[in-house]
């Protein structure tokens, strides 16, 4: 499918509004359980929730879903309808009485695009979002453009941004998957290396937000260097990038599935050096997916030429 779907028991969910005062919504990245996952963020504006719980020192490794939201901080509360889900559905951490499920969030700011500042993603949207990714069959079609969390995303009001997603297939069988929202204070970088035009300086709060999937096992700490890794995929589609008025947040997601080679310390570096520097390549993929994908706002749509088709 040449998304983030490809990388086995993966799924994503997207719920949104438009009209009346509503241009926001909410996607949810849903892996199978069992899945480690960590986050590295980058921008100097993130807007996140439960991303200090994916540490590499801290109690628990595993993540039960991913929440990408409009909204900017009031669009976390989304995050609490995937944990209901995910309690409802036995998913989460074990405790004495029940589970906590872990739902780590990060959102874009779009507030007040579609005219109601006050119209943004609420709990009761996240548990959509969470339910739909969960009625999605193996490696299916994956929503791009102004779909879920990229409803309301723009790109320096110049270009309109979305959601867009990408996948690479490694000789060793492993997939590595992305799916990014392209809400960024930079405009991308053409295939010929040219910059497009600086952004314009009143341009408001922005960001990028990315998960990256794979279906190698990685520990909580290798999913931290992949994700942080992974942030050269940003900087190599999107200029400027890691800005103080962006979010830049990227989290990493290990299905556990298919062993590396670690058979000695150099195979193992190796391993997974390959390994990030396609999650690298597979993040600026869905960054100009999401460009391609999206609708032209103040521009004519024909520039979009320049970064290429799905």
């Amino acid at each position: 499918m040449g998304a983030i779907s490809d990388v086995p028991g993966i799924r994503i969910g997207h719920q949104q509004k438009s009209g009346d005062g509503w241009l926001s919504g909410v996607t949810v990245v849903l892996p199978p359980p069992g899945t480690c996952g960590s986050v590295d963020v980058q921008g100097g504006g993130p807007a996140t929730h439960e991303t200090d719980a994916l540490d590499p020192t801290t109690l628990v490794s595993t993540v039960d879903a991913v929440v990408l939201t409009g909204g900017s901080a009031y669009g976390l509360a989304s995050a609490a309808g995937a944990q209901r889900w995910c309690e409802e559905n036995g998913r989460g951490f074990a405790v004495p009485g029940g589970v906590v499920p872990i739902v780590p969030a990060a959102a874009i700011f779009d507030l007040g695009r579609g005219g109601d500042f006050s119209a943004r993603p609420t709990a009761d949207m996240g548990y959509a979002a969470t339910a739909a990714a969960a009625a999605q069959t193996e490696r299916h079609d994956v929503g791009r453009g102004n779909v879920g969390a990229g409803t309301g995303a723009v790109m320096a009001r110049t270009y309109k941004g979305g959601v867009g997603t990408a996948s690479l297939t490694l000789e060793n069988g492993v997939v590595v998957g992305a799916i990014a929202v392209v809400n960024a204070l930079g405009l991308p970088v053409t295939p010929s290396g040219n910059r497009e035009p600086s952004a314009r300086p009143d341009a408001p709060l922005n960001t990028t937000l990315v998960v990256v999937a794979t279906n190698a096992v990685l520990d909580v700490a290798e999913c931290k260097r992949t994700a942080a890794a992974s942030q050269a995929g940003i900087a190599r589609a999107l200029n400027p990038s890691h800005t103080l008025a962006d979010g830049d947040t990227v989290f990493c997601l290990s299905t556990q599935a298919v062993a590396l080679d670690r058979s000695d310390e150099a195979a193992r570096q190796f391993s997974l050096i390959t390994l990030q520097s396609a999650a690298a390549d597979v993040v600026r993929l869905a960054i100009l997916d999401g460009v391609a994908s999206a609708e032209a706002v103040s521009t004519p749509a024909g520039d979009y030429g320049v970064f290429g088709a799905r």
